[in-house]
Protein backbone atom coordinates (compact mmCIF):
# COMPACT_ATOMS: atom_id res chain seq x y z
CA UNK A 1 0.00 0.00 0.00
CA UNK A 2 2.84 2.48 0.72
CA UNK A 3 4.11 1.54 -2.66
CA UNK A 4 1.24 2.49 -4.24
CA UNK A 5 0.83 5.60 -2.06
CA UNK A 6 4.53 6.72 -3.27
CA UNK A 7 3.96 6.12 -7.18
CA UNK A 8 0.20 6.17 -7.83
CA UNK A 9 0.25 10.67 -8.22
CA UNK A 10 3.32 10.02 -10.33
CA UNK A 11 1.79 7.22 -12.74
CA UNK A 12 -1.26 9.61 -12.80
CA UNK A 13 0.90 12.26 -13.90
CA UNK A 14 2.68 10.40 -16.90
CA UNK A 15 0.09 8.81 -18.01
CA UNK A 16 -2.22 11.91 -18.83
CA UNK A 17 0.83 13.30 -20.70
CA UNK A 18 1.50 10.27 -22.39
CA UNK A 19 -2.00 9.16 -23.39
CA UNK A 20 -1.68 12.11 -26.62
CA UNK A 21 1.86 10.74 -27.19
CA UNK A 22 0.79 7.06 -27.33
CA UNK A 23 -1.99 8.09 -29.85
CA UNK A 24 0.05 10.11 -31.86
CA UNK A 25 2.32 6.85 -31.99
CA UNK A 26 -0.33 4.53 -32.16
CA UNK A 27 -0.75 6.36 -35.68
CA UNK A 28 2.50 6.45 -36.55
CA UNK A 29 2.03 2.41 -36.05
CA UNK A 30 -0.80 2.19 -37.76
CA UNK A 31 0.70 4.43 -41.06
CA UNK A 32 3.76 2.33 -41.14
CA UNK A 33 1.66 -1.01 -40.42
CA UNK A 34 -0.82 0.17 -43.79
CA UNK A 35 2.47 1.91 -45.86
CA UNK A 36 4.35 -1.54 -45.73
CA UNK A 37 1.38 -3.99 -45.85
CA UNK A 38 0.16 -1.81 -49.06
CA UNK A 39 3.49 -1.22 -50.57
CA UNK A 40 4.15 -5.60 -49.44
CA UNK A 41 0.96 -6.48 -51.32
CA UNK A 42 2.04 -4.89 -54.46
CA UNK A 43 5.55 -6.41 -54.74
CA UNK A 44 8.38 -8.19 -52.76
CA UNK A 45 10.97 -5.66 -54.63
CA UNK A 46 8.59 -2.79 -53.63
CA UNK A 47 8.57 -3.81 -50.11
CA UNK A 48 12.93 -4.68 -50.35
CA UNK A 49 13.42 -0.93 -51.28
CA UNK A 50 11.34 0.58 -48.85
CA UNK A 51 13.11 -1.56 -46.08
CA UNK A 52 16.52 0.04 -48.20
CA UNK A 53 15.61 3.24 -48.27
CA UNK A 54 13.39 3.43 -44.85
CA UNK A 55 16.07 2.25 -42.91
CA UNK A 56 18.90 4.38 -44.52
CA UNK A 57 16.94 7.63 -44.07
CA UNK A 58 15.87 6.59 -40.51
CA UNK A 59 19.31 7.70 -39.50
CA UNK A 60 18.92 11.17 -40.76
CA UNK A 61 15.59 11.29 -40.01
CA UNK A 62 15.97 10.70 -36.00
CA UNK A 63 19.37 12.67 -36.13
CA UNK A 64 17.64 15.65 -36.79
CA UNK A 65 14.19 14.85 -34.66
CA UNK A 66 16.83 13.98 -31.81
CA UNK A 67 18.29 17.11 -32.06
CA UNK A 68 14.70 19.10 -31.19
CA UNK A 69 14.12 16.78 -28.46
CA UNK A 70 17.53 18.94 -26.68
CA UNK A 71 14.25 21.98 -26.33
CA UNK A 72 11.94 19.74 -24.02
CA UNK A 73 13.94 20.25 -20.76
CA UNK A 74 14.89 23.54 -21.13
CA UNK A 75 11.08 24.41 -22.56
CA UNK A 76 10.10 22.59 -19.63
CA UNK A 77 12.32 24.25 -16.97
CA UNK A 78 11.04 27.25 -17.89
CA UNK A 79 7.85 26.51 -17.77
CA UNK A 80 8.23 25.51 -14.08
CA UNK A 81 9.16 28.90 -13.37
CA UNK A 82 6.68 30.59 -15.27
CA UNK A 83 9.32 32.22 -17.98
CA UNK A 84 7.25 32.40 -20.90
CA UNK A 85 9.16 35.28 -22.62
CA UNK A 86 12.15 33.04 -22.39
CA UNK A 87 10.28 30.00 -23.89
CA UNK A 88 9.22 32.27 -26.62
CA UNK A 89 13.03 33.10 -27.16
CA UNK A 90 13.97 29.64 -26.76
CA UNK A 91 11.78 28.63 -29.16
CA UNK A 92 13.27 30.96 -31.93
CA UNK A 93 16.63 30.20 -31.29
CA UNK A 94 15.92 26.72 -31.37
CA UNK A 95 13.87 26.66 -35.04
CA UNK A 96 17.28 29.05 -35.89
CA UNK A 97 19.74 26.33 -34.63
CA UNK A 98 17.54 23.19 -35.31
CA UNK A 99 16.94 24.48 -39.41
CA UNK A 100 20.81 24.60 -39.97
CA UNK A 101 21.41 21.38 -38.35
CA UNK A 102 18.79 19.86 -40.62
CA UNK A 103 20.03 21.43 -43.85
CA UNK A 104 23.54 20.38 -42.63
CA UNK A 105 22.33 16.54 -42.79
CA UNK A 106 20.11 16.79 -45.74
CA UNK A 107 24.03 18.00 -47.36
CA UNK A 108 25.27 14.68 -46.15
CA UNK A 109 22.15 12.85 -47.30
CA UNK A 110 22.16 14.24 -50.90
CA UNK A 111 25.53 13.59 -51.22
CA UNK A 112 24.79 9.45 -50.55
CA UNK A 113 22.54 9.22 -53.44
CA UNK A 114 24.95 9.35 -55.54
CA UNK A 115 26.35 6.04 -53.93
CA UNK A 116 23.69 4.33 -53.47
CA UNK A 117 24.70 1.55 -55.65
CA UNK A 118 27.85 1.31 -53.90
CA UNK A 119 25.76 -0.05 -50.90
CA UNK A 120 25.54 -3.69 -52.08
CA UNK A 121 22.02 -3.80 -52.37
CA UNK A 122 20.69 -6.06 -55.05
CA UNK A 123 20.59 -4.47 -58.67
CA UNK A 124 16.96 -5.08 -59.68
CA UNK A 125 15.65 -2.59 -56.48
CA UNK A 126 18.10 0.39 -57.66
CA UNK A 127 15.30 1.58 -60.13
CA UNK A 128 12.70 1.53 -57.24
CA UNK A 129 15.23 2.84 -54.53
CA UNK A 130 16.18 6.16 -56.33
CA UNK A 131 13.09 7.94 -57.34
CA UNK A 132 11.77 6.75 -53.34
CA UNK A 133 15.04 8.43 -52.01
CA UNK A 134 13.89 11.97 -52.80
CA UNK A 135 11.02 12.04 -51.53
CA UNK A 136 12.22 11.06 -48.58
CA UNK A 137 15.06 13.37 -48.80
CA UNK A 138 12.33 16.21 -49.57
CA UNK A 139 9.89 15.68 -46.21
CA UNK A 140 13.54 16.19 -43.43
CA UNK A 141 12.54 19.91 -43.63
CA UNK A 142 8.90 19.83 -42.86
CA UNK A 143 9.59 16.69 -40.38
CA UNK A 144 12.02 19.05 -38.13
CA UNK A 145 9.88 22.04 -38.77
CA UNK A 146 6.70 20.25 -36.78
CA UNK A 147 8.79 18.43 -34.51
CA UNK A 148 10.31 21.77 -33.02
CA UNK A 149 6.83 23.50 -32.82
CA UNK A 150 5.80 20.17 -31.12
CA UNK A 151 8.81 19.53 -28.48
CA UNK A 152 7.45 23.42 -27.58
CA UNK A 153 3.86 21.92 -27.03
CA UNK A 154 4.93 18.70 -25.04
CA UNK A 155 6.95 20.87 -22.71
CA UNK A 156 4.21 23.26 -22.05
CA UNK A 157 2.01 20.01 -20.97
CA UNK A 158 -0.15 20.47 -24.51
CA UNK A 159 0.72 17.17 -25.75
CA UNK A 160 -2.80 17.20 -27.03
CA UNK A 161 -2.16 19.49 -30.64
CA UNK A 162 0.95 17.69 -31.79
CA UNK A 163 -0.89 14.80 -31.37
CA UNK A 164 -4.76 15.50 -33.17
CA UNK A 165 -2.33 17.10 -36.20
CA UNK A 166 -0.04 13.71 -36.14
CA UNK A 167 -3.23 11.80 -36.48
CA UNK A 168 -5.06 13.66 -39.23
CA UNK A 169 -2.14 14.02 -40.95
CA UNK A 170 -1.53 10.15 -41.13
CA UNK A 171 -5.30 9.67 -42.33
CA UNK A 172 -4.11 11.58 -45.20
CA UNK A 173 -0.94 9.66 -45.73
CA UNK A 174 -3.08 6.40 -45.54
CA UNK A 175 -5.43 7.62 -48.08
CA UNK A 176 -2.98 8.33 -50.30
CA UNK A 177 -1.67 5.23 -50.35
CA UNK A 178 -4.38 3.62 -50.87
CA UNK A 179 -5.02 5.75 -54.05
CA UNK A 180 -1.50 6.27 -55.74
CA UNK A 181 -0.10 2.93 -54.96
CA UNK A 182 -2.12 0.74 -56.91
CA UNK A 183 -3.37 3.83 -58.98
CA UNK A 184 -7.49 4.32 -57.72
CA UNK A 185 -10.07 6.64 -58.89
CA UNK A 186 -8.20 7.03 -61.62
CA UNK A 187 -5.29 8.31 -60.72
CA UNK A 188 -1.71 6.98 -62.18
CA UNK A 189 -0.47 3.59 -60.16
CA UNK A 190 2.84 4.51 -58.61
CA UNK A 191 3.85 1.68 -56.48
CA UNK A 192 6.12 2.50 -54.09
CA UNK A 193 6.63 6.16 -55.47
CA UNK A 194 3.10 6.67 -54.58
CA UNK A 195 3.80 5.64 -50.74
CA UNK A 196 6.50 8.27 -51.12
CA UNK A 197 4.19 11.52 -52.38
CA UNK A 198 2.20 10.40 -49.73
CA UNK A 199 4.42 10.25 -46.77
CA UNK A 200 5.64 13.61 -47.95
CA UNK A 201 2.37 15.28 -48.10
CA UNK A 202 1.51 14.58 -44.75
CA UNK A 203 4.56 15.64 -43.15
CA UNK A 204 4.32 19.29 -45.27
CA UNK A 205 0.60 19.23 -43.29
CA UNK A 206 2.06 18.57 -40.16
CA UNK A 207 4.52 21.18 -39.75
CA UNK A 208 2.33 24.05 -41.40
CA UNK A 209 -0.71 23.45 -38.87
CA UNK A 210 2.01 23.19 -36.18
CA UNK A 211 3.80 26.68 -37.23
CA UNK A 212 0.02 27.75 -37.45
CA UNK A 213 -0.77 26.69 -33.71
CA UNK A 214 1.98 28.85 -32.62
CA UNK A 215 1.75 31.88 -34.51
CA UNK A 216 -2.19 31.97 -34.59
CA UNK A 217 -3.84 30.49 -31.60
CA UNK A 218 -4.79 31.77 -28.10
CA UNK A 219 -3.08 29.74 -25.63
CA UNK A 220 0.47 30.87 -27.24
CA UNK A 221 -0.21 34.11 -27.03
CA UNK A 222 1.59 34.56 -24.08
CA UNK A 223 4.87 33.17 -25.62
CA UNK A 224 4.53 35.26 -29.13
CA UNK A 225 6.45 38.53 -27.38
CA UNK A 226 9.43 36.57 -26.57
CA UNK A 227 9.69 34.97 -29.99
CA UNK A 228 9.49 37.92 -31.84
CA UNK A 229 10.80 40.73 -29.78
CA UNK A 230 12.76 39.21 -26.73
CA UNK A 231 16.95 39.66 -27.68
CA UNK A 232 19.26 36.32 -26.97
CA UNK A 233 21.43 36.83 -24.36
CA UNK A 234 25.34 35.17 -25.75
CA UNK A 235 26.04 31.80 -25.47
CA UNK A 236 22.28 30.45 -25.55
CA UNK A 237 22.26 29.13 -29.02
CA UNK A 238 25.71 27.33 -27.96
CA UNK A 239 23.69 26.25 -24.81
CA UNK A 240 20.73 24.75 -27.12
CA UNK A 241 23.19 23.02 -29.53
CA UNK A 242 24.76 21.48 -26.51
CA UNK A 243 21.36 20.17 -25.08
CA UNK A 244 20.25 19.24 -28.51
CA UNK A 245 23.99 17.48 -30.34
CA UNK A 246 24.06 14.65 -27.87
CA UNK A 247 20.34 13.33 -27.95
CA UNK A 248 20.96 13.59 -31.93
CA UNK A 249 23.63 11.48 -31.98
CA UNK A 250 21.98 9.08 -29.69
CA UNK A 251 19.13 8.24 -31.90
CA UNK A 252 21.58 8.47 -34.68
CA UNK A 253 23.64 5.84 -33.65
CA UNK A 254 21.13 3.73 -32.37
CA UNK A 255 19.23 4.37 -35.61
CA UNK A 256 22.63 3.07 -37.25
CA UNK A 257 22.58 -0.11 -35.86
CA UNK A 258 19.28 -0.85 -37.04
CA UNK A 259 19.62 0.73 -40.56
CA UNK A 260 23.29 -0.89 -40.84
CA UNK A 261 21.41 -4.16 -40.15
CA UNK A 262 18.97 -3.63 -42.85
CA UNK A 263 21.79 -2.75 -45.32
CA UNK A 264 23.46 -6.37 -43.91
CA UNK A 265 20.24 -8.01 -44.12
CA UNK A 266 19.90 -6.74 -48.23
CA UNK A 267 23.62 -8.30 -48.68
CA UNK A 268 21.85 -11.89 -48.06
CA UNK A 269 18.92 -11.24 -50.33
CA UNK A 270 16.12 -9.66 -51.31
CA UNK A 271 13.86 -11.98 -49.35
CA UNK A 272 15.55 -11.42 -46.14
CA UNK A 273 15.16 -7.73 -46.63
CA UNK A 274 12.12 -7.95 -47.21
CA UNK A 275 11.39 -9.89 -44.16
CA UNK A 276 13.79 -7.26 -41.69
CA UNK A 277 11.59 -5.08 -42.54
CA UNK A 278 8.60 -7.03 -41.67
CA UNK A 279 10.14 -7.53 -38.47
CA UNK A 280 11.57 -4.30 -37.46
CA UNK A 281 7.85 -2.52 -38.00
CA UNK A 282 6.42 -5.26 -35.80
CA UNK A 283 9.39 -4.59 -33.40
CA UNK A 284 7.52 -0.83 -33.64
CA UNK A 285 5.07 -1.78 -31.62
CA UNK A 286 6.77 -1.85 -28.78
CA UNK A 287 8.94 0.26 -29.54
CA UNK A 288 6.30 2.95 -29.78
CA UNK A 289 4.63 2.34 -26.77
CA UNK A 290 7.91 2.78 -24.46
CA UNK A 291 8.50 6.24 -26.44
CA UNK A 292 5.48 7.59 -25.44
CA UNK A 293 5.69 6.96 -21.23
CA UNK A 294 9.60 7.90 -21.90
CA UNK A 295 9.00 10.89 -23.61
CA UNK A 296 6.33 11.70 -21.09
CA UNK A 297 8.36 11.19 -18.57
CA UNK A 298 10.79 13.41 -19.82
CA UNK A 299 8.64 15.93 -19.39
CA UNK A 300 7.79 16.01 -15.37
CA UNK A 301 11.46 15.01 -14.79
CA UNK A 302 12.49 18.53 -16.57
CA UNK A 303 9.75 20.51 -14.56
CA UNK A 304 11.87 19.01 -10.89
CA UNK A 305 14.97 19.73 -12.46
CA UNK A 306 13.77 23.64 -12.95
CA UNK A 307 13.19 23.52 -9.55
CA UNK A 308 16.55 21.49 -8.33
CA UNK A 309 14.65 18.88 -7.31
CA UNK A 310 16.89 15.53 -7.43
CA UNK A 311 14.63 13.36 -5.26
CA UNK A 312 12.00 14.01 -7.24
CA UNK A 313 13.42 13.68 -10.66
CA UNK A 314 14.42 10.46 -9.38
CA UNK A 315 10.79 9.46 -8.13
CA UNK A 316 9.09 10.84 -11.75
CA UNK A 317 11.62 8.42 -13.62
CA UNK A 318 11.01 5.82 -11.80
CA UNK A 319 7.23 5.17 -11.64
CA UNK A 320 7.62 5.92 -15.86
CA UNK A 321 10.11 2.70 -15.64
CA UNK A 322 7.32 0.87 -13.73
CA UNK A 323 5.22 1.85 -16.72
CA UNK A 324 7.28 0.74 -19.42
CA UNK A 325 8.13 -2.64 -17.94
CA UNK A 326 3.86 -3.05 -18.10
CA UNK A 327 3.77 -2.07 -21.41
CA UNK A 328 6.89 -4.30 -22.19
CA UNK A 329 5.30 -7.36 -20.55
CA UNK A 330 1.78 -6.64 -22.65
CA UNK A 331 3.99 -6.37 -26.08
CA UNK A 332 6.15 -9.68 -25.58
CA UNK A 333 2.32 -11.25 -25.12
CA UNK A 334 1.02 -9.91 -28.20
CA UNK A 335 4.52 -10.90 -30.31
CA UNK A 336 4.31 -14.64 -28.25
CA UNK A 337 0.75 -15.27 -29.32
CA UNK A 338 -0.28 -13.07 -32.07
CA UNK A 339 3.59 -12.87 -34.16
CA UNK A 340 2.36 -15.19 -36.94
CA UNK A 341 -0.78 -13.38 -37.63
CA UNK A 342 0.87 -10.03 -37.54
CA UNK A 343 3.38 -10.84 -39.87
CA UNK A 344 1.19 -12.48 -42.54
CA UNK A 345 -0.50 -9.12 -43.02
CA UNK A 346 2.77 -7.96 -44.69
CA UNK A 347 3.48 -9.70 -47.62
CA UNK A 348 1.69 -13.19 -49.86
CA UNK A 349 5.32 -14.24 -50.58
CA UNK A 350 5.55 -17.61 -48.53
CA UNK A 351 9.32 -17.22 -48.59
CA UNK A 352 9.48 -13.86 -47.06
CA UNK A 353 6.73 -15.05 -44.19
CA UNK A 354 8.37 -18.23 -43.44
CA UNK A 355 11.37 -16.50 -42.87
CA UNK A 356 9.96 -13.40 -40.76
CA UNK A 357 8.16 -16.32 -38.57
CA UNK A 358 12.03 -17.53 -37.39
CA UNK A 359 12.23 -14.34 -36.06
CA UNK A 360 9.41 -13.70 -33.41
CA UNK A 361 11.73 -15.18 -30.82
CA UNK A 362 14.49 -12.80 -30.62
CA UNK A 363 11.73 -10.14 -31.62
CA UNK A 364 10.52 -10.58 -27.70
CA UNK A 365 13.99 -11.35 -26.17
CA UNK A 366 15.35 -7.55 -26.86
CA UNK A 367 12.28 -6.00 -25.51
CA UNK A 368 13.74 -5.65 -22.11
CA UNK A 369 16.91 -3.66 -23.16
CA UNK A 370 14.74 -1.87 -25.48
CA UNK A 371 12.39 -0.88 -22.92
CA UNK A 372 14.45 -0.04 -20.30
CA UNK A 373 17.59 2.04 -22.31
CA UNK A 374 14.06 4.34 -23.93
CA UNK A 375 13.25 5.20 -20.27
CA UNK A 376 16.11 6.43 -18.72
CA UNK A 377 17.91 8.00 -21.70
CA UNK A 378 14.10 10.21 -21.63
CA UNK A 379 14.97 10.97 -18.39
CA UNK A 380 18.56 11.73 -18.28
CA UNK A 381 17.34 13.82 -21.36
CA UNK A 382 14.66 15.12 -18.92
CA UNK A 383 17.67 16.63 -16.41
CA UNK A 384 18.96 18.33 -19.43
CA UNK A 385 22.64 17.04 -18.08
CA UNK A 386 22.75 15.22 -21.92
CA UNK A 387 26.58 14.90 -22.49
CA UNK A 388 27.09 10.98 -21.68
CA UNK A 389 23.92 10.14 -23.66
CA UNK A 390 26.24 10.47 -26.75
CA UNK A 391 29.26 8.38 -25.69
CA UNK A 392 26.91 5.53 -24.44
CA UNK A 393 25.32 5.29 -27.72
CA UNK A 394 28.38 5.30 -29.80
CA UNK A 395 29.71 2.72 -27.54
CA UNK A 396 26.60 0.63 -27.36
CA UNK A 397 25.39 0.67 -30.81
CA UNK A 398 28.36 1.60 -33.18
CA UNK A 399 31.59 0.09 -31.57
CA UNK A 400 29.44 -3.28 -29.84
CA UNK A 401 26.11 -3.76 -31.85
CA UNK A 402 27.33 -3.70 -35.29
CA UNK A 403 30.49 -5.56 -35.47
CA UNK A 404 28.43 -7.50 -32.76
CA UNK A 405 25.64 -8.12 -35.76
CA UNK A 406 28.05 -8.72 -38.53
CA UNK A 407 29.40 -11.32 -36.22
CA UNK A 408 26.75 -13.36 -35.60
CA UNK A 409 25.07 -12.98 -38.98
CA UNK A 410 28.12 -13.83 -41.32
CA UNK A 411 31.42 -15.23 -39.68
CA UNK A 412 28.82 -17.82 -36.81
CA UNK A 413 26.28 -18.22 -40.00
CA UNK A 414 23.39 -17.13 -38.04
CA UNK A 415 22.00 -14.78 -41.13
CA UNK A 416 18.82 -12.96 -40.49
CA UNK A 417 18.29 -15.02 -36.89
CA UNK A 418 21.29 -13.85 -36.12
CA UNK A 419 21.44 -10.11 -36.96
CA UNK A 420 17.83 -9.49 -35.09
CA UNK A 421 19.66 -11.49 -32.02
CA UNK A 422 22.13 -8.93 -31.69
CA UNK A 423 20.24 -6.35 -30.99
CA UNK A 424 19.64 -7.88 -27.33
CA UNK A 425 23.01 -7.69 -26.56
CA UNK A 426 23.41 -3.61 -27.75
CA UNK A 427 20.39 -2.43 -26.10
CA UNK A 428 20.77 -3.76 -22.85
CA UNK A 429 24.59 -2.30 -22.58
CA UNK A 430 23.02 0.76 -23.42
CA UNK A 431 19.81 0.37 -20.81
CA UNK A 432 23.05 -0.54 -18.05
CA UNK A 433 25.21 2.86 -18.76
CA UNK A 434 21.68 5.39 -19.00
CA UNK A 435 20.72 4.31 -15.90
CA UNK A 436 24.13 4.69 -14.36
CA UNK A 437 24.27 8.08 -15.61
CA UNK A 438 20.99 9.16 -14.44
CA UNK A 439 21.53 8.10 -10.81
CA UNK A 440 24.62 10.56 -11.10
CA UNK A 441 22.96 13.39 -13.14
CA UNK A 442 20.33 13.29 -10.07
CA UNK A 443 22.79 12.56 -7.06
CA UNK A 444 23.66 16.60 -6.66
CA UNK A 445 20.90 19.54 -7.02
CA UNK A 446 23.14 21.46 -9.61
CA UNK A 447 21.11 22.19 -13.37
CA UNK A 448 22.09 24.79 -15.90
CA UNK A 449 19.63 27.09 -17.51
CA UNK A 450 19.71 29.97 -20.18
CA UNK A 451 19.64 32.95 -18.67
CA UNK A 452 17.07 35.30 -18.36
CA UNK A 453 15.54 37.70 -21.47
Amino acid sequence: MQFLRTYVPAYRTILILAAPLFLGQLGNIAVSFADNIMVGKYSTQALASASFVNNIFNIALFTCVGFTYGLTPLIGALFAKGEKRQIGTTLRLGLQVNMMYTFAVIAVMAALYFFLHRLGQPEELLPLIRPYYLTALAGMIPVALYNVFAQWSFAINRTQLPTWILLGANLINVAGNYIFIQGRFGAPELGLLGAGYSTLAARIICAALMAAVFFRSRHAADYRPGFFNCKATKGQRSHIFATGFPVSMQMAFETASFSGSAVMAGWIGTNALAAYQIVIICGMLGFCIYYSIGAATAIPVSHAAGENNAAGMRHVAWAGYHLTLAAMICSCCIFIFAGKYIISWFSNDAAVLALAYTLIFPIVLYQLGDATQISFANSLRGTSKVGPILYIAFISYIIVGLPLTWLMAFPLGMGLYGIVLSFTACLLLAAVQFLVFFLRATKKNVVAYPKKC
